[in-house]
């Protein structure tokens, strides 16, 4: 139960602020450089599991793409479960690669940020759906973009929103960070909460991990830092990647 906000900015650079939840238990790595082989232009946050990014980046041309779970439809999978990793998707998406109109993976959406355009690729396993983001300030969980039958983006993306109208170019990450703590202040099992316990609802997700990214043309800035409690904020120390 991941979240993203993404503000598309036409002709200068598209900021995100991604929050990842997983299972504490489930090993991974922070953002580096891990497969130099395969991808040696990629930098992600790797699941050591299957070897999948939740994030990744690629440099000139820059390109981001980050992955959240989502709730399968009705009827998905009624016939095959799926057999590949939601994280390849990730990889491949920074690489300039087309995610296939029947993906072999859970349901996802998968939001793909370059400096032309932002879109998010949803799959519920039945039906797969593109969209290309307007101007301005999204946010995505595990639901459609912007849908405000999810608590924490009907409470929170009007202040995310207030907060990019209020930027510059040196504040915008402390200026959403400061709504991010805020919204801390809610507990991490309150449904409208960005930094997450979702132990409480039945699933062993918690929020691990903050990541702010910038876009460019040329390049993609990335800052990042661990939780040191799971699913609490605790002041996090960020990082360049």
């Amino acid at each position: 139960m991941c979240t993203v906000v993404v503000e598309v900015r036409p002709g200068e650079s598209t900021r995100v602020l991604a929050v990842r939840d997983e299972d504490p238990e489930r090993p991974w790595d922070g953002p580096g450089e891990w497969w130099p082989t395969s991808r040696p232009e990629v930098i992600g946050v790797r699941d050591r599991r299957a070897n999948g990014a939740w994030l990744a980046l690629a440099q000139d041309p820059g390109r981001l793409g980050v992955i959240l779970n989502r709730a399968p439809a009705t009827g998905a999978f009624a016939g095959a479960a799926p057999t590949e990793s939601r994280g390849g998707l990730v990889l491949d998406a920074v690489s300039g690669r087309v995610v296939p109109d029947q993906p072999r993976t859970g349901p996802f959406n998968l939001v793909e940020v370059s400096a032309e355009a932002t879109h998010v690729t949803s799959w519920d396993g039945l039906t797969l759906r593109r969209e290309t983001l307007s101007p301005g300030v999204h946010m995505i969980a595990h639901h459609l973009v912007d849908d405000t039958h999810t608590a924490r983006i009907e409470r929170w993306l009007p202040e995310f929103t207030a907060a990019a109208e209020l930027s510059s170019d040196g504040d915008w990450q402390s200026r959403w960070l400061a709504v991010l703590e805020r919204s801390a202040q809610l507990g991490p099992e309150d449904d409208r909460a960005i930094i997450r316990d979702n132990t409480v609802h039945g699933y062993p997700t918690l929020s691990l991990l903050v990541c702010l990214a910038e876009v460019r043309e040329n390049g993609v800035g990335l800052t990042s830092a661990n939780l040191t409690e799971p699913g609490r904020w605790n002041t996090p120390v960020f990082s360049p990647a």
